[in-house]
């Protein structure tokens, strides 16, 4: 009987220890295991931030591939803009060159014309709107005395004084002293400091009668009052 719970109480304690040994395998198992486990999810995080790290740097490379793109497009467009502007300009100077030289091709065959047949050289200037109420040649002389810096006021003057000189007329001639145009230069040759059609050109007496008024009485007016005065100027 004693025997018998004797070989009872090892095998009780036997299996108590066997399964005490496979708790403790278990338990231990899961000590071996939690490490790996561990591991893994550190592995798949710098994963994760490498494959962020490279998404970033593809972004970053493509932001740069485009800044590149706009910069380099902006820079065709700004030399392209400049280039069309100075091929507009230098078509624009062409042009202008272009249409002087034509004026002065016609104005030249028409003084040559002019001289043929004894005609005036017509102007080839503009008359403004404050001298749009004279013609003929008072407009040429009103056109010019603004264009010599006098004032507008100073032309009523300028009429009364080369109406009484020549009435305005560019073949007026003094037979006695020899005084010629419209200024009455006198002789008449002194015109040619201007130009050379003198004889034919109204704006060419009236830019040397001008220049003769101003260097010795400043103004048409001035002239106009020594004239009343002397009868002469």
């Amino acid at each position: 009987m004693n025997r018998l719970w004797s070989r009872l109480g090892v095998r009780t304690a036997s299996v108590g220890l066997l399964v005490a040994g496979l708790g403790g395998g278990v338990y231990l198992g899961q000590d071996r295991d939690d490490p790996q486990l561990s591991n893994a999810s550190s592995i798949e995080m710098q994963a994760n931030a490498e494959e962020i790290a490279l998404l970033k740097q593809r972004q970053n490379e493509h932001a740069a591939a485009r800044a590149y793109r706009t910069s380099a497009e902006d820079a065709a467009a700004g030399k392209a803009a400049a280039e069309a502007k100075a091929a507009a300009a230098k078509a624009r100077t062409l042009e202008k060159k272009v249409i002087a030289a034509e004026a002065a091709e016609k104005k030249a065959a028409e003084a040559k014309k002019a001289a043929a047949s004894g005609g005036a050289v017509p102007y080839a200037g503009e008359i403004p709107s404050s001298c749009s109420e004279y013609s003929g040649s008072r407009g040429v002389g009103c056109a010019l005395m603004l264009d010599a810096g006098f004032k507008i006021d100073q032309f009523p003057c300028l009429d009364k004084l080369w109406k009484r000189e020549s009435g305005w007329n560019y073949k007026a001639e003094n037979t006695g002293s020899g005084a010629y145009g419209i200024p009455q230069a006198l002789p008449g040759s002194k015109m040619a400091s201007v130009a050379s059609d003198w004889k034919t050109n109204p704006a060419t007496q009236i830019k040397w009668g001008l220049g003769y008024i101003e260097g010795r009485y400043n103004t048409p007016c001035g002239a106009w009052s020594h004239s009343e005065s002397t009868g002469w100027y």
